[in-house]
């Protein structure tokens, strides 16, 4: 593998009374097995199917990749309309493997120019048809139930221009990733002809990245997604034991399990020293996020279960967060991102001689400052006593890539277990798209409305201004 798990500074042979012990390990053990079990189990089948994606799609990947070849021999500008996982997976990976200002770059040194758009925000989108030639671009419209707000509003805005547009060819302009059996979009790409891809029906949003929702929008901008799907199998492979000192991805799940409910770890924060890893934080924080805090558990308890995800940049967040990770309260874990070989490198030019404070740096590269900085903080964050580990990539690839996406879903599906939490639904989401519907007379949301409408009135003396 190309990723190295390193959780000394977890212990409290290195932080002391806020670390965890070998015996706190050992006395969850039965729940690391079971969780371990229950996943194994699983697998496959239910809300798990994510788990078998690397190993069952080689015919969607070679039409894929067929695809993606003529989308970048056709089309200048490839656009993603989607929301959640459909959107952040995507973001994540381009940031992570494609040049970072893939934009920028003259068109003969990128494939194609790259958009996501995941917000309904009315400026953005005008900013979008601000650069881009509809006739010159092709959409990719993400959504399993063709019923997502978002989205959907979306593709009735660029449809509508694209049949204006291009007239009876505006259809050849869209490629639709949604369910196979259900939905609205599946019903609209069969009525107008739509290319289309279809999501399994046992993987969420948050989960997708490792199938059509992920592997067009990377295959387009020529990355290697044969390359991803072989590291998320060794991941897999790799965490094929129930032990969690011989299974990684169950040693950071047991290891947060414990800071969560014995130690008071109540944030976690994703900390990568890279940009090209960037939105590979904010991925993680709906993955994290959006899986585990739930009100109640398998029992119907109410447990109200989770930890608040947060993201930062290394190095740059060490001029703003940092401050408050070595000096603020003990209620964290962060968790710091490395890379070892970064895929370019800078050299400090000389000069400056004449002060010491600046000269010391020349000669060297930026690539030693930004993993010097980072082994830095570590040792900041231990000396201070304050819960941290570290995920180190050899390098920054398809395969590392696909290693580290399928190491956090593996984690969040163990954790879940030893919570007692459905890690794989999100009721809380479905809340505030209930009631968006019932404010915009959905029918069928009438009951949603009165009782909206039933609702205390705020105090106007609680608002100033």
């Amino acid at each position: 593998m190309q990723l190295k798990f390193d959780f000394n500074n977890m212990m409290d042979a290195y932080i002391g009374e806020q670390g965890i012990a070998e015996a706190e390990i050992a006395a969850v053990s039965e729940l690391s097995k079971d969780a371990y079990s229950y996943f194994e189990k699983n697998r496959g089948t239910g809300w798990m199917g994510w788990s078998e994606l690397p190993y069952c799609q080689a015919e969607e990947v070679a039409d894929i990749i067929c695809t993606a070849a003529d989308i970048r021999a056709h089309y200048k500008n490839f656009v993603v309309l989607g929301i959640g996982g459909s959107a952040l997976g995507p973001m994540a990976v381009y940031n992570a493997l494609c040049h970072l200002r893939n934009n920028e770059l003259d068109e003969d040194k990128r494939s194609v120019k790259f958009y996501v758009e995941d917000n309904v925000d009315p400026e953005r989108m005008q900013s979008l048809l601000d650069v881009i030639d509809v006739k010159e671009t092709m959409f990719n419209v993400i959504t399993k139930s063709g019923a997502t707000s978002e989205t959907m509003s979306q593709y009735l805005i660029i449809t509508d221009i694209l049949k204006k547009k291009c007239g009876k060819d505006w259809a050849k302009h869209i490629i639709a990733t949604t369910s196979e059996s259900k939905g609205n979009l599946i019903k609209l790409a069969k009525s107008e002809g739509f290319k289309t891809y279809f999501i399994p029906d046992g993987v969420g949003g948050r989960f997708s990245e490792l199938c059509p929702v992920g592997l067009l929008p990377a295959a387009v901008l020529g990355i290697d997604i044969v390359g991803m799907l072989r590291g998320a199998a060794n991941m897999d492979k790799a965490c094929n034991s129930s032990d969690p000192f011989k299974n990684p991805a169950l040693m950071a799940a047991t290891l947060s399990y414990i800071a969560m409910e014995q130690k008071g770890k109540n944030i976690s924060v994703m900390m990568p020293y890279a940009d090209s890893l960037k939105l590979m934080a904010d991925w993680y924080c709906q993955l994290w996020g959006e899986s585990l805090g739930k009100a109640t558990d398998f029992d119907g308890k109410l447990v109200h279960k989770g930890q608040t995800p947060v993201k930062a940049l290394g190095v740059t967040d060490q001029h703003s967060q940092v401050q408050l990770y070595t000096e603020g309260p003990f209620d964290k874990v962060i968790t710091i991102i490395g890379v070892e070989h970064f895929r370019k490198d800078v050299e400090i030019a000389k000069g400056a001689e004449e002060f010491a404070d600046v000269n010391f740096l020349c000669g060297h590269t930026m690539g030693e400052l930004i993993n010097t900085e980072r082994r830095a903080t570590e040792y900041a964050l231990t000396r201070s006593k304050h819960m941290n580990r570290t995920i180190l990539l050899d390098a920054v690839n398809a395969e590392s890539i696909g290693e580290l996406m399928m190491f956090f879903q593996l984690e969040t599906a163990y954790c879940g277990k030893m919570l007692n939490i459905d890690a794989f639904n999100q009721p809380g989401v479905e809340e505030g798209k209930n009631a968006t519907y019932a404010m915009f007379d959905r029918h069928g949301y009438e009951a949603k409305k009165a009782e909206l409408e039933a609702a205390p009135k705020k105090n106007d003396r609680y608002i100033i201004g």
